[in-house]
Order: C-alpha cells, then structure tokens, then sequence
C-alpha cells in the first residue's frame, strides 16, 4: 500500500491513511472490528474478552425508587473463577471472581426491558466484564465490570449503586452504543 492513500470510513466519514487503518486493525483487538479513534464509531461486531459464566433474569414484584408504577427486573450474573485463556492479561494464570453472583436491576418498564434487550447481547459479545484490576481492591487478574454500568443496590442508593437515578437508564443506553450495542 502506498503511505499517501487515504481512506473513508462509511458510517462517520473519517478519514485516514490506509496505512494507519491496516495498523488500527491490526492492533485492535482481533474480532474482526475496528474502532475509529475520533468519534469511537464501530465497523463490525465488537466483542469483549469476558470469561465463561451465566447470565439469568426474572420479574420480581416489588419496585425501586422512582419506579413505583413498575415491578423490577433482576438480572443474575455469575461467573466462576477459572485460568485465563490468550485474549486475557496472564494467558494460563488463575483468575478469581469475586463477588458473584452479582445481582442488578432494572425497573420493569418499556426502556428498562429495552436495556435489557441489549444487555442480553452485550453478555453474548462477552462485553459485560472482563479480566483485569479491581478498581475497589486493587487485585489483579481477577473479574471486573467492563464500562457498561449496573446497579447493583436494591432500595435505596447509599452507594450511588442504585435507585432513584433519573438518568440510569439513558445512561447505559450509551454506554452500550458505545460498545456498537444497539437496537
């Protein structure tokens, strides 16, 4: 490829020597996406290095705070501890897994089982969590939440975990597009 060539990314129309894009791809991380570095538009499927586990969800009938016209969903993550496979930070090193399972919630309302719709996939991409350090305790090589925000506090919001929050919800819609996980 000659250095001078310039490409046109489709969906943002960035543009960028193709050199530079061959090396972007290269160096990303190997799912056949790309990412592009100024408007974080995604081309392909994204998908994350989350270690194997289970996610499950069900109705429960009570309600959160600021929700009181709706039951809530709760989601059910569990991961167990495990070796890290080659797309983790120490390929053969244990890894742990604390605090599973974890449970979050969402109010049972139209963009509440919109998110969950979505968080269903992003679990599937494997974006929900991944190996890394622990922002709370400072272990490595452990699971951590990977920039797709739950709550995890049930009735009250003493952590800023929970409920009310007004703006949640809009909140992790982005977080998810920005993940290229949309409708």
């Amino acid at each position: 490829i000659k250095a001078e060539l310039v490409g046109k990314l489709g969906k943002c129309g960035h543009m960028y020597h193709l050199l530079c894009l061959l090396a972007m791809y290269n160096n990303g991380n190997k799912d056949g996406s790309l990412q592009c570095p100024t408007c974080k538009a995604i081309y392909g499927e994204k998908t994350g290095t989350q270690p194997p586990g289970k996610m499950e969800f069900h109705l429960i009938p009570h309600s959160l705070p600021g929700y009181t016209d709706s039951k809530t969903i709760r989601i059910v993550y569990d991961i167990p501890t495990g070796i890290q496979g080659p797309e983790h930070p120490n390929p053969g090193k244990r890894f742990t897994a604390r605090g599973f399972p974890r449970h979050c919630y969402l109010p049972d309302n139209e963009k509440g089982r919109k998110v969950l719709k979505l968080l269903i996939v992003a679990w599937d991409r494997r974006l929900i969590f991944t190996i890394g350090t622990s922002n709370t305790t400072g272990e490595s090589d452990t699971v951590v939440w990977n920039e797709i925000h739950h709550k995890t506090e049930f009735g009250s919001n003493l952590t800023g975990h929970g409920y009310p929050d007004p703006n949640y919800l809009d909140n992790v819609l982005a977080e998810l597009l920005a993940q290229g996980v949309s409708e």
